[in-house]
């Protein structure tokens, strides 16, 4: 199948990169790019005329201060900025896309296509096709999706759906579920997969808090106890207390989603809820280090471990509430002299804790630091007896 990728970034390229091994795939970008496997076009046009499916993965920004890595929960409520969306549209419109396939897979707010995006574009019929990835492990989960989602006007399985079905089917080696809706229903099965995440994570965390501030209590014994209560509650994954949510995805759905909220005039923000309880524990995770020291090394200025991306890093927005309470804050670094440290990143941290010196004091909000000598452990949310140790 002939394929073609617009917008060559962070998730455009690692996706068409994947599809190139399979079909033959064009690559265009407004920026310069450069890929061993998609055959990058100097112009859109050179790219339509080539391709039976043109894939838009072009970004859909809030404001910088909008990622999560700063607290944003006070900020006014906005959608996302659909610019890009709305320039590579109307460039197609010009270059002619009569009998094509247009599919986007850049995330929107529920209603966005129909009201906004749909009506913009002539002569073709936009499908919506988002992705359930992450950062740094595009190409597996492209490959072992929990599911693929494809959205049309009406939600019937036509020829554009079947044409999508067949384009992934090398791809997909897990047998994934092929999900098939209108507009609004895929729209909404992938920011609500987003913030049901980042709740998840926010109440867990909750957990951490409460035994923090009542005593006797491990936060991990009662989040295994709940993770292991399939039938009602809950499933394992993100059930284990530590950092919060972050990426360049869950925290700006959940500030996208209360525009939506207030715009549908639903009455209730449960999401401002969410994203105040993430900021709040940050804060008290951050009150928790300074405690131990004016000087702060927090190991994990990334998002999650493997990637580069600060994009809505807990372990900054910690940093931020650190430098507030009036501590020096440095990440992914080993001081010269005894320091308070956190480990942001889970198991990410065994390489750095040799060069500790002694007299240290280490956070752990994962529970999972072996006991140091002469080096204070504070395993935070485990406030048994045995929920802080020191080598000596």
């Amino acid at each position: 199948m002939r394929i073609g990728m617009i917008g060559m970034g962070k998730l455009g390229r690692p996706a068409a990169e994947v599809m190139a091994r399979h079909h033959d795939v064009l690559g265009y970008d407004v920026r310069e790019v450069a890929s061993d496997s998609v055959t990058i076009c100097d112009g859109m046009a050179r790219l339509v005329q080539g391709s039976d499916l043109i894939f838009v993965a072009v970004e859909t920004p809030h404001g910088h201060l909008y990622d999560g890595s700063t607290p944003s929960s006070h900020l006014e409520p906005r959608d996302f900025d659909y610019t890009a969306v709305e320039s590579v549209i109307d460039e197609l419109n010009s270059i002619g896309v009569a009998g094509k396939t247009v599919v986007l897979i850049s995330t929107v707010l529920p209603g966005t296509t129909r009201r906004r995006l749909a009506p913009r574009l002539r002569d073709a019929e936009l499908v919506y096709n988002p992705y359930l990835i992450a950062m740094g492990t595009v190409a597996h989960d492209m490959e072992n999706p929990e599911m693929i989602m494809i959205g049309t006007a009406d939600g019937a399985e036509d020829r554009r759906v079947s044409m999508l079905r067949d384009a992934y089917g090398p791809i997909v080696s897990n047998g994934a579920r092929v999900v098939v809706g209108t507009w609004e229903e895929i729209e909404s099965t992938k920011i609500f997969y987003n913030t049901f995440i980042s709740a998840k994570l926010s109440l867990v965390n909750m957990i951490q808090d409460v035994a923090q501030r009542l005593g006797n209590m491990d936060a991990s014994l009662v989040a295994r106890a709940l993770s292991d209560s399939t039938k009602r509650i809950t499933g394992p994954a993100y059930m284990k207390p530590g950092m919060g949510d972050g990426g360049p995805c869950h925290p700006r759905d959940n500030i996208a989603l209360r525009w939506l909220a207030r715009d549908l005039n639903l009455g209730y923000d449960m999401f401002d809820a969410i994203m105040r309880a993430r900021e709040v524990q940050a804060r008290h995770l951050a009150e928790e280090l300074v405690r131990h020291g004016k000087r702060v090394f927090i190991w994990g200025e990334s998002f999650k471990p493997g990637v580069p991306y600060t994009d809505g890093s807990y372990g900054r927005l910690v940093g931020h509430y650190c430098m507030e309470l009036g501590s020096r804050v440095i990440y992914d670094a080993v001081s010269t002299e005894p320091a308070t440290y956190l480990l942001g990143h889970d198991r990410d941290w065994s390489a750095w804790l040799a060069n500790i010196r002694r007299g240290s004091v280490v956070v752990d909000p994962w529970n999972s630091a072996p006991d140091l000598p002469e080096i204070t452990v504070i395993r935070y949310g485990n406030t048994k007896r045995d929920g802080a140790t020191n080598g000596e």
